[in-house]
């Protein structure tokens, strides 16, 4: 067992987020802009995959062996492709030993721990996923949760709501598998403190 599992662990269910997010796109917005200086929903999908493979890459020496992007640019090709890209760089990373993980690399235009690096990267991608979650509340869509309950998820954690994922597996996202029911936003019974 290796003291970095978590980051392990995290980059595996970051990539089901991120194709969750992905799935729920509607066909016909992914050239929706909300504001003109915004990235549309193909733009933040070209950016994801040509970022983390850089990311990947140049400075954590991990090859999916796979083109950054897909050879045809739609939202199906999309998550086929970095399902099959992720799940590589997944394999690579638990393949990797500790000091791995703690020797430095280039970052930029300075030097960090593979483990700072990592982390960055997902954090990096969780931003540009909230941007897309923020686009699915602008078209009047229900979000599934993320890190914790949504408003359609039975709304305030302090008042009971719950998580509900719209998948917790790759193969059933790339099918467009049925998404589970969501509760609404429940009673308002209260203000989350904290």
């Amino acid at each position: 067992m290796s003291r970095y599992d978590f980051l392990i662990e995290t980059y595996r269910t970051e990539r089901i987020k991120t194709l969750s997010v992905w799935s729920q796109v509607p066909d016909d917005r992914m050239s929706f802009r909300p504001e003109p200086r915004a990235r549309t929903a193909h733009e933040h999908m070209v950016h994801q995959c040509l970022s983390e493979e850089a990311w990947m890459v140049k400075m954590l020496d991990i090859s999916a062996g796979l083109p950054a992007l897909p050879a045809e640019e739609t939202r199906q090709s999309f998550l086929e492709h970095y399902a099959a890209a992720s799940v590589q760089r997944l394999i690579a990373l638990e393949q990797k030993p500790d000091g791995w993980f703690e020797a430095e690399t280039r970052f930029f235009d300075t030097t960090r721990s593979r483990a700072w690096v990592l982390t960055r990267r997902l954090t990096h991608s969780a931003h540009h996923r909230g941007q897309l979650t923020a686009y699915l509340r602008i078209w009047g869509q229900p979000l599934y949760s993320t890190y914790g309950p949504t408003a359609d998820t039975g709304g305030l954690a302090v008042n009971g709501a719950t998580v509900v994922y719209r998948s917790t597996d790759v193969e059933s996202l790339l099918k467009g598998a049925e998404a589970p029911p969501l509760p609404g936003p429940g009673k308002e019974r209260g203000t989350e403190r904290g």
